[in-house]
This record gives C-alpha cells, structure tokens and sequence, in this order.
C-alpha cells in the first residue's frame, strides 16, 4: 500500500506538469489518437519531468500489484487526483476552499479503510481467454480514441479520459496476468502486448484530451476507468478478497475513495482558477 500510495504521488504531480504542457503545444489534428501532437509534447520539459514521474509510479505501481490486491492499487491510484489539487494548489498559488480539504480527507478516510480491509492478492493465475480479452481490450482503446475525436469538446475529453482510464486499466490487469518474465515466456503471453498496447494508447489518449478538452471532465473519466473495470478483474477473475468479514469494509472504502477522487477532478485543470474559488488571485504563470 505505501508502494500504492507513492505511486499516486508521482502520478499526481505529472498531470499537472503534463496538463500545462500540453495546453502550451500547438494545437494536434483533432483525432484522439494523434501522435504528433504527444511528439511535440515532448519538447516541453514539463512534459519530460512528468514522463519521468510516470515512470517512477508505473515501477512502484508494479511492486504494489505484485502485493496487495487491483481494487486497492487501484483506489490508492484514485487518490492522485487528490495529490493532483495539492500540488496545484501550491504551484499554481491557488487555495483549497475547506470544502476541498474535506474531499482529501474523504479520500485518505477511503484509503484507510482499505488498507484495514485487504487481503492478500488472489492466486490465480488467469486463463488464456483472459489475457487474449484484455489485449482485445486494449486495442479497442485505439477505436475509442479515433472515434472521439469526431466528438464535440466535453464529450471528447469524458471519451478520451475514460479510453485512456480503461488503458491504463488494462496495465493493471496485465501485470498481474504477466507470470514469467524470460524472453520466451513474454514473447507468448498476449499480457505483455496487452501491457504495450495499452499503455501507449492510454498516453496518446490522455495527451490529446487535456490538450484540447476540459481536464476535470477527463480526469473524471480516467478515475473511473481505471478503477471499477480492473477491480472487477481482480476479484471475479484473479481470486482477489479482504480479510475474513471485512467485505464491507472494503466495499465502503473503494466508493469512498473514488467519490472523493471524482470530487477533486476539476483540480486537475492547471494554469486556470478553480470555479467558484472566489477572492483567490490567479495564478500568475504563464501556460506557455
């Protein structure tokens, strides 16, 4: 869980830095999956800092899969959208309102519970069918992200938030379902280009609604994939439970994480004054 909870700390302060990258590229073709627009991305230093970030969290994320069950990864990970209006509250010298704090303290109170309530992480394996399924999902995050792009602003930006949720999901899923790590035993798992397939088309996804679209509306779509779908994997799938009589427990701290989570999403909007944060002077920096 502490491997969890870092690894949302890293990704929490990239969005920001990349979200403000992004705003400060030059606009892409439109298409949700756009790979010259997260080229020129690149070229932004904010961008390669929160590229490092990633890296980092995608490492620690991995030591916590390896350890606890996806449910609870997957709500600690929730929690970065909580780190997400720390860290631009500090750099972007806006204030939390109390009603704010109280939705950190909602989603740490979450957390809490379901670091009580887990239990190891099941032994199952997964069957083949399971990881032909989730590469089968993974390239269905490209058709999702092609599709979007031909969709309104705030609609584009909830698609592609919610297809690049569901890829990152689908890393999740396949690091636990990535069993040998020899070059054989990768060559022949559809998990591992599972894990490829879906994490470059979640970055392209991502980068392409918070160039363009709302980032509350894309964050909030990206909690939501990658925590509900994945959490279901791990229990239905891959023998995932808590601790003898605490199913409750664990339920209750899941939704409450991820409620808190979604009530922070509109602070992942960088460069830009909280709506209805009155009184509070801009931020001053430039998104270029």
């Amino acid at each position: 869980m502490i491997c969890a909870l870092a690894s949302a700390v890293c990704y929490g302060t990239a969005s920001v830095l990349q979200a403000v990258a992004a705003r400060a590229t030059a606009p892409g073709s439109g298409s949700g999956v756009d790979a010259r627009l997260l080229l020129r991305a690149l070229r932004q230093w904010r961008y390669i800092v929160g590229l490092g970030l990633d890296g980092l969290g995608f490492l620690l994320q991995i030591v916590a899969l390896r350890s606890i069950p996806i449910y609870a990864v997957g709500a600690a990970l929730a929690a970065s959208l909580a780190v997400t209006a720390v860290v631009a509250a500090r750099l972007l010298k806006t204030r939390l309102r109390p009603v704010e704090w109280s939705a950190v303290g909602v989603v740490c109170g979450g957390l809490a519970m379901l670091g009580l309530a887990s239990g190891p992480e099941g032994e199952e394996t997964g069957s083949t069918a399971l990881r032909v399924g989730v590469l089968c999902v993974a390239a269905a995050v490209l058709g999702v992200g092609a599709l979007a792009g031909r969709l309104p602003d705030r609609p584009r930006a909830l698609a592609l938030g919610l297809g690049a949720g569901t890829g990152f999901g689908v890393v999740e899923v396949a690091v636990r379902l990535i069993d040998g790590v020899s070059p054989v035993a990768l060559l022949t798992n559809p998990a591992a280009y599972a894990l490829l397939l879906g994490g470059g088309a979640a970055f392209l996804l991502l980068t392409s609604a918070l160039q363009r679209g709302s980032v509350t509306t894309a964050t909030a779509g990206l909690v939501i994939g990658e925590t509900v779908g994945p959490a279901l994997v791990g229990v239905i799938w891959l023998g995932d439970r808590t601790r003898e009589g605490l199913e409750w427990l664990a339920i209750t701290g899941f939704a409450v994480a991820v409620a808190g989570a979604l009530a922070l999403a509109r602070f992942g909007e960088p460069g830009r004054r909280p709506a209805g944060m009155r009184g509070c002077p801009p931020s001053g920096e430039d998104e270029g």
